[in-house]
C-alpha cells in the first residue's frame, strides 16, 4: 500500500478495545482493532492478519510491516490514517509518485480479510505484539467462519 501524506487521512486514534462482538473487538471510534490478553494470546482477527499480511503484503511492503525499499512500512503507515482509507488503499489501490499499490479489490485472499489485515498492522504499530507469528491465539469465532465462507464463495 502506497501511501503518502494525505490531507484527507484522519489519525485512528486510541486502539484500545472497548466493545467486542463475535470475538472482534472495535475501538471507540467503532474501527477493528486488537485484544491482546496479558499471557501474549491474541484475538483471532490478529492472528488472521498475520498470515494474510505475510500470504499477500509482505512481499512488497517487507516483512511484520517494517517496509522494503519497493514500498512503505504499513506498520507505520497505520499510524497516520484510519481504517476507512486503509481500506480504500488496499480495494482501489494507490498511486503515489513512482510508487504503485494495485488495488487488491478481486483478490479474495486480501479483501475478505481488510479487518484482518489492519488490526494485525495495528497491533505492530503500537507494540502490542512482537514481529512473527503470534504463539498464543483465541479460538475461531463462528462468526469469523460463516463471513470467510460467505466471501471466499462470493463471486
Amino acid at each position: 500500500m502506497c501511501v503518502g501524506n494525505s490531507a484527507m487521512a484522519e489519525a485512528p486514534g486510541d486502539p484500545k478495545a472497548v466493545k467486542s462482538t463475535d470475538g472482534k473487538y472495535y475501538d471507540a471510534k467503532g474501527d477493528p482493532t486488537y485484544n491482546v490478553k496479558p499471557d501474549g494470546t491474541v484475538d483471532w482477527y490478529t492472528f488472521s492478519g498475520y498470515r494474510r499480511y505475510h500470504a499477500e503484503c509482505h512481499v512488497c511492503h517487507g516483512p511484520n510491516g517494517g517496509g522494503s525499499t519497493y514500498a512503505p512500512a504499513l506498520k507505520e503507515s497505520v499510524k497516520r490514517f484510519d481504517y476507512a482509507e486503509f481500506a480504500g488503499i488496499v480495494i482501489g489501490g494507490r498511486q503515489n509518485g513512482n510508487s504503485v499499490m494495485p488495488a487488491f479489490a478481486e483478490n479474495k485472499n486480501a479483501s475478505c480479510y481488510i479487518d484482518d489485515l489492519y488490526i494485525y498492522l495495528r497491533a505492530l504499530s503500537t507494540g502490542a505484539i512482537e514481529p512473527g507469528r503470534p504463539a498464543k491465539k483465541e479460538e475461531r469465532p463462528e462468526a469469523f467462519a460463516k463471513a470467510e465462507a460467505e466471501c471466499m464463495s462470493a463471486k
